[in-house]
Protein backbone atom coordinates (compact mmCIF):
# COMPACT_ATOMS: atom_id res chain seq x y z
CA UNK A 1 0.00 0.00 0.00
CA UNK A 2 0.94 3.25 -0.98
CA UNK A 3 2.19 5.78 2.34
CA UNK A 4 1.23 9.66 2.33
CA UNK A 5 2.54 12.20 4.37
CA UNK A 6 1.20 15.14 5.48
CA UNK A 7 3.27 17.98 6.56
CA UNK A 8 2.31 21.21 7.54
CA UNK A 9 5.46 23.27 7.70
CA UNK A 10 5.74 22.97 11.26
CA UNK A 11 9.88 23.44 12.66
CA UNK A 12 8.68 20.61 14.62
CA UNK A 13 8.18 18.34 12.17
CA UNK A 14 11.91 18.42 10.97
CA UNK A 15 13.31 18.67 14.33
CA UNK A 16 11.59 15.43 15.61
CA UNK A 17 11.42 13.79 12.19
CA UNK A 18 7.49 13.12 12.27
CA UNK A 19 4.26 14.59 9.84
CA UNK A 20 1.16 16.01 11.05
CA UNK A 21 -0.41 12.81 9.44
CA UNK A 22 0.24 9.98 7.71
CA UNK A 23 -2.59 7.55 5.36
CA UNK A 24 -1.81 4.13 4.26
CA UNK A 25 -4.69 2.97 2.11
CA UNK A 26 -7.83 3.73 3.71
CA UNK A 27 -6.69 4.68 7.26
CA UNK A 28 -5.20 7.82 8.77
CA UNK A 29 -3.09 8.79 11.74
CA UNK A 30 -2.84 12.48 12.97
CA UNK A 31 0.00 13.04 15.14
CA UNK A 32 -0.97 15.18 18.65
CA UNK A 33 -1.97 18.80 17.88
CA UNK A 34 -2.26 21.32 19.93
CA UNK A 35 -3.32 24.96 19.07
CA UNK A 36 -1.83 28.29 17.79
CA UNK A 37 -1.76 30.45 20.71
CA UNK A 38 -2.04 34.06 19.39
CA UNK A 39 -3.27 35.40 22.49
CA UNK A 40 -6.04 37.22 21.31
CA UNK A 41 -8.58 34.63 19.59
CA UNK A 42 -6.52 31.59 21.15
CA UNK A 43 -6.05 32.31 24.79
CA UNK A 44 -3.46 30.30 27.22
CA UNK A 45 -6.49 29.73 29.07
CA UNK A 46 -8.39 28.98 27.25
CA UNK A 47 -9.28 25.16 26.59
CA UNK A 48 -12.66 25.76 24.64
CA UNK A 49 -10.77 28.13 22.11
CA UNK A 50 -7.36 25.58 22.25
CA UNK A 51 -9.95 22.49 21.62
CA UNK A 52 -11.91 24.34 18.29
CA UNK A 53 -8.44 25.68 17.15
CA UNK A 54 -7.17 22.57 17.10
CA UNK A 55 -10.22 20.40 15.56
CA UNK A 56 -10.66 23.66 12.65
CA UNK A 57 -6.80 22.75 11.88
CA UNK A 58 -7.17 18.96 11.45
CA UNK A 59 -10.35 19.47 9.50
CA UNK A 60 -8.20 21.14 7.06
CA UNK A 61 -5.67 18.68 6.79
CA UNK A 62 -8.04 15.62 6.54
CA UNK A 63 -9.63 17.96 4.23
CA UNK A 64 -6.12 18.20 2.24
CA UNK A 65 -6.53 13.44 1.84
CA UNK A 66 -9.75 13.81 0.76
CA UNK A 67 -11.72 12.84 3.42
CA UNK A 68 -13.76 14.76 6.35
CA UNK A 69 -14.51 14.84 10.06
CA UNK A 70 -17.10 12.32 9.55
CA UNK A 71 -14.26 9.49 9.13
CA UNK A 72 -13.26 9.73 12.40
CA UNK A 73 -13.25 6.68 14.45
CA UNK A 74 -11.27 8.24 17.69
CA UNK A 75 -9.76 11.00 19.52
CA UNK A 76 -7.56 11.24 22.31
CA UNK A 77 -7.37 14.30 24.28
CA UNK A 78 -4.69 14.96 26.64
CA UNK A 79 -4.94 17.86 28.97
CA UNK A 80 -2.73 19.96 31.66
CA UNK A 81 -6.24 20.13 33.48
CA UNK A 82 -8.79 17.88 34.08
CA UNK A 83 -11.43 20.62 35.40
CA UNK A 84 -11.22 22.35 31.50
CA UNK A 85 -13.57 18.81 30.54
CA UNK A 86 -16.73 20.85 30.15
CA UNK A 87 -15.08 23.25 28.09
CA UNK A 88 -12.92 20.96 26.13
CA UNK A 89 -16.33 18.38 25.52
CA UNK A 90 -18.14 21.65 24.44
CA UNK A 91 -15.41 22.17 21.84
CA UNK A 92 -15.25 18.69 20.60
CA UNK A 93 -19.20 17.97 20.18
CA UNK A 94 -18.94 21.23 17.96
CA UNK A 95 -17.46 18.88 15.47
CA UNK A 96 -18.53 15.22 16.81
CA UNK A 97 -21.96 15.35 17.81
CA UNK A 98 -23.74 13.27 15.28
CA UNK A 99 -20.32 11.14 14.71
CA UNK A 100 -19.28 10.27 17.64
CA UNK A 101 -15.87 8.73 17.31
CA UNK A 102 -14.30 6.61 20.42
CA UNK A 103 -12.36 9.06 22.17
CA UNK A 104 -10.83 9.27 25.69
CA UNK A 105 -9.73 12.52 27.97
CA UNK A 106 -6.69 11.90 29.47
CA UNK A 107 -4.67 14.70 32.04
CA UNK A 108 -0.91 14.73 31.94
CA UNK A 109 1.78 16.84 33.85
CA UNK A 110 2.96 18.98 30.76
CA UNK A 111 2.30 19.48 27.21
CA UNK A 112 5.57 20.77 25.35
CA UNK A 113 4.72 24.32 26.02
CA UNK A 114 3.36 25.94 29.22
CA UNK A 115 0.72 28.20 27.03
CA UNK A 116 -0.70 24.76 25.85
CA UNK A 117 -3.69 23.19 27.38
CA UNK A 118 -4.76 21.03 25.18
CA UNK A 119 -2.82 17.91 22.92
CA UNK A 120 -5.32 15.69 20.49
CA UNK A 121 -4.72 12.82 18.50
CA UNK A 122 -6.96 11.62 15.62
CA UNK A 123 -7.25 8.09 13.75
CA UNK A 124 -9.61 8.25 10.50
CA UNK A 125 -11.00 5.52 8.23
CA UNK A 126 -12.34 6.16 5.27
CA UNK A 127 -15.14 3.50 4.27
CA UNK A 128 -14.81 1.74 1.14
Amino acid sequence: MKRENILTGSPWEDKMGYCRAVRIGNTIEVSGTVAIVDGEKVKADDAYAQTLNILERIEKVLEDLNVGMKDVIRTRIFTTDITSFEDVARAHATFFKDIKPATGFYEISKLVAPEYLVEIEFTAVVAE
